[in-house]
C-alpha cells in the first residue's frame, strides 16, 4: 500500500501544482516506429492504406502521420507525476482510465513540439484517486497549436483523502462537456479484426513510454497481472487506426478527435476486434479481445465528415 489517506493526497497542493513547459522533438523515424507500435502492416507489409506511414510510398515527400501519434506528447509529463507536490504515488499500482485528445492540424511528420499542462481535474474514488492533465501541443517554430491531450490516471492506492461526504471531485470541464459512450445494440457499421505480437509491448515502448509493467514480468506479478500487458494507448492506436482505414478511405486527417475509455488490460498476442457504429460525423467503437470475448475499450472518434465504408 501506498501509505495512509491522510498522506496520500493534499488535493490543495495538487491543484497548485504548475508543470514546467516542456519540449518533445521527434522525427520521421519516430513517426515510423511508432506507426508499427500501433500494428501499421502488421498483416500486410505493402498495405496499400498504411505503407504511407513507415515508407514514402510513390515518391511522396513526407511519411503520413497517425492522428494517436499525439498522446506520445505528454508521455514524460504522465511518466514524472511523482514529481507533483502533495501527491504520494506507488508508480507500480498507476493505469490509465481515459483519453481525450482534438487535433487541430494534421500533425507533421517532424517537428519541434512545445507542450504546456495544467492538472485539469482531481477525484476521491475511495481505493483510488483519479488526476486529470490536460496538455496542449504547439509547434516550438510556427507557435500553432496543434492537438491537446487531456489524460485521466487512475492512481490505486491513493484514494481516501476526502475530509467530507460524497467523496471529493474537481473537474476544470462541468459534467455537460465530458462526453458519454453508449454502445449500441445494433450491429455494427463495420468490423475490424487484427493480431497484436507478443512483442507489440516491447515495440511500442520504443516510443516513450518505458513504464515496466508493460516489460518486466516480476513488475507485471506485484501490480496483479499474470505478465506484462499491452499499453492502453497502444489499443487505442489500433482501434483508431481501424477506424482511419475501415471509415475514411485510410485519410488520417479526417480524425477530428478521439475519446477512449480503457476497460480492461489486453495482453500481446491477443486478437483485437474494433467494432464501429455510425451516428453523422462520429464514430462509436468498442473493442473485444477474441480469445476472451472481453471488452476492453470504448469510446467515440468525431470526424470532420461523415465517413462512408471503404474496407
Amino acid at each position: 500500500m501506498v501509505g495512509s489517506s491522510s498522506t496520500v493526497c493534499n488535493p490543495e497542493l495538487v491543484l497548485a501544482h504548475k508543470f514546467p513547459e516542456t519540449v518533445f522533438n521527434y522525427t520521421e523515424r519516430d513517426v515510423a516506429v511508432y506507426a508499427l507500435g500501433v500494428g501499421s502492416c502488421i498483416g500486410n507489409a505493402v498495405d496499400e492504406k498504411e505503407l504511407k506511414y513507415v515508407y514514402h510510398e510513390n515518391g511522396q515527400k513526407f511519411i503520413q502521420v497517425l492522428p494517436t501519434f499525439a498522446a506520445v506528447f505528454p508521455f514524460a509529463l504522465i511518466s514524472n507525476l511523482r514529481q507533483v507536490e502533495g501527491l504520494q504515488i506507488d508508480p507500480h499500482l498507476l493505469l490509465h482510465g481515459q483519453q481525450y485528445m482534438e487535433i487541430y492540424k494534421p500533425l507533421p511528420s517532424s517537428c519541434s513540439i512545445q507542450n504546456r499542462a495544467v492538472i485539469s481535474g482531481l477525484h476521491d474514488k475511495g481505493k483510488a484517486a483519479v488526476v486529470e492533465i490536460e496538455t496542449t501541443s504547439y509547434n516550438k517554430e510556427t507557435g500553432e497549436a496543434l492537438c491537446m491531450n487531456r489524460s485521466s490516471v487512475y492512481l490505486r492506492g491513493a484514494g481516501g483523502f476526502s475530509k467530507s461526504t460524497p467523496l471529493y471531485s474537481y473537474s476544470k470541464y462541468p459534467a455537460s462537456q465530458v462526453s458519454s459512450v453508449t454502445i449500441p445494440k445494433t450491429s455494427p457499421f463495420s468490423v475490424y479484426e487484427e493480431s497484436t505480437n507478443q512483442s507489440q509491448a516491447l515495440l511500442y515502448r520504443l516510443s516513450g513510454d518505458y513504464n515496466p509493467l508493460h516489460s518486466d514480468p516480476i513488475v507485471a506479478r506485484v501490480a496483479g497481472f499474470s505478465r506484462p500487458i499491452l499499453h492502453g494507448l497502444c489499443s487505442l492506436g489500433f482501434a483508431v487506426r481501424a477506424i482511419v482505414k475501415c471509415l475514411c478511405n485510410g485519410d488520417p486527417a479526417l480524425v477530428k478527435s478521439v475519446l477512449a475509455r480503457f476497460l480492461l488490460p489486453v495482453y500481446p498476442g491477443e486478437t483485437l476486434i474494433t467494432k464501429m457504429w455510425l451516428d453523422g460525423s462520429r464514430v462509436l467503437y468498442l473493442v473485444i479481445v477474441k480469445e476472451r470475448n472481453r471488452s476492453v475499450l470504448s469510446g467515440n472518434v468525431f470526424l470532420h465528415h461523415r465517413p462512408s465504408s471503404s474496407l
